[in-house]
């Protein structure tokens, strides 16, 4: 552990809070989008732009802010990313239009961007022995499980007595205590890397994320015929070829290639995409399903996912150890199988049909998920040097948050009409979707990724 433990505990609190954040505010606005939809007078494309508006900055500038971090200091970064995230949570808060609410989540997902990767690398610092950080990256996976998890209950709470626009003002206090725990525990750190940034991949990656998001979109009302569609999917390749092209021939990249020669590393950036496009998308389609098919309230529908809450926290922090002694491989293999063995058991869902069927796979599917965060995050680690642990985190962790935005995208498109047949049938594609693809990257993960060997119980 790092020379005082009381500084190594105070700088993984101060990481959770930090990922705490983060993830309340992709999974609690989901309990809130009935009240959305009913204070803008919106659809569900209104819907897709409050979440995707978020994620698809947060994506965007997760590799920037790990080289930034690298760069100028994890700990600097990571304050810098708290005070952006807690100011822009009190304009979310106090929107009175639409277009107001998505500019702020946008800057809140700025905030994200530069709290995630940061933390990671603060917990690198903090823990160098192995098995230590393998355990704090369990605990960290299970704070930002738990409030992944729980996000959907405390926003059904808040959005029922306090009204939609608590559910942005409950990250104050969390931000402030984060940004005081960094202060006290966190022991500053210069950057490693005196590279450059790369303004130039970074807006190529950014136009390419904002034209495919446009696309998928407004497909849902413009259909795929449409010149606006077409031109931003056109865009979207364009900008991502550029963006691969400048990053091969950059001194500085802010993705650098080398780092998908590494097996263990693409494996486990491509499980990031999957698990977050099946796992963000499906909890997007089954909180519409819960409010807008079978009429549940907000606080209804937060408990409706109240199963999740308890095994995400339980089998995280299970993971985190789990990791040592099994080695990766096998955890994520495993997890990615489960996951897709509780999904598959969610096929028949009907709108008239009892909650309590729904129970059992949710509670497969979330343990999958929960056995998948600490272990791709602690591979990922593992698989680089320390002094890359910046924008390593960054790669895996904007993988996973483009997959939680096409996700959203892709799945609202499915179920894009809320009449109840069109609605069921694009649901019940959405979870074959996320079936078959849990199932190929866990097969993947067998083939490609060299076995660890097992440490004993």
């Amino acid at each position: 552990m790092a020379s005082s433990s009381s500084s190594a505990r105070g700088t993984l609190l101060a990481a959770a809070l930090g990922f705490v954040v983060v993830l309340l505010d992709v999974s609690v606005v989901n309990v809130a989008l009935d009240a959305l939809r009913q204070a803008f007078a919106t659809d569900v494309a209104g819907l897709q732009g409050v979440i995707n508006a978020y994620t698809l900055v947060f994506a965007a500038l997760l590799l920037s802010s790990g080289a930034l971090g690298d760069r100028l200091g994890a700990r600097r970064v990571f304050l810098l990313g708290f005070v952006v995230f807690t100011l822009a949570s009190a304009a979310c808060g106090a929107s009175g239009s639409l277009p107001v609410l998505i500019a702020a989540r946008a800057i809140q997902g700025l905030g994200a961007a530069l709290l995630v990767p940061n933390a990671l690398a603060m917990l690198q610092q903090a823990f160098p022995d192995r098995e230590q950080r393998s355990r704090a990256v369990g605990w960290w996976g299970a704070f930002g499980g738990i409030s992944l998890a729980a996000g959907p209950v405390l926003g059904g709470i808040l959005v029922t007595h306090l009204g939609w626009r608590s559910i942005f003002l409950i990250n104050l206090p969390i931000g402030l205590a984060g940004v005081y725990l960094t202060l006290r525990h966190v022991a500053p750190h210069g950057g490693s890397h005196r590279r450059n940034l790369d303004w130039a991949g970074q807006g190529a990656a950014i136009l390419a994320l904002a034209a495919l998001t446009l696309a998928l979109t407004e497909a849902a009302s413009l259909g795929w015929e449409h010149g606006v569609v077409r031109g931003s999917l056109a865009l979207a390749v364009i900008a991502a070829l550029g963006f691969i092209r400048i990053e091969a021939r950059s001194h500085s990249p802010m993705l650098p290639l080398a780092l998908f020669r590494t097996p263990t590393f693409t494996l486990a950036s491509v499980a990031g995409v999957v698990v977050n496009f099946a796992y963000y998308g499906l909890i997007f389609v089954f909180s519409l399903f819960f409010q807008l098919q079978q009429h549940l309230s907000a606080q209804q529908t937060g408990l409706a996912f109240l199963p999740m809450t308890l095994v995400l926290m339980a089998v995280n922090v299970l993971a985190g150890r789990l990791i040592t002694r099994m080695g990766a491989r096998l955890l994520m293999v495993f997890g990615l199988a489960l996951a897709a063995f509780g999904y598959s058991l969610l096929m028949p869902v009907s709108v008239d049909g009892s909650y309590w069927l729904l129970v059992v796979p949710m509670l497969l599917a979330a343990s999958g998920i929960a056995l998948m965060v600490p272990t791709m995050t602690n591979a990922t680690l593992s698989s680089v040097a320390a002094a890359r642990a910046g924008i390593a985190s960054g790669v895996l962790n904007s993988a996973r948050q483009v997959g939680g935005m096409l996700g959203v995208a892709v799945f609202g498109y499915l179920v894009r009409d809320t009449a109840p047949e069109a609605f069921m049938h694009g649901m019940h594609v959405s979870i074959g979707i996320s079936v078959v693809l849990l199932l190929s990257a866990s097969t993947l993960c067998w083939l490609g990724i060299r076995p660890d060997r097992p440490r004993d119980f």
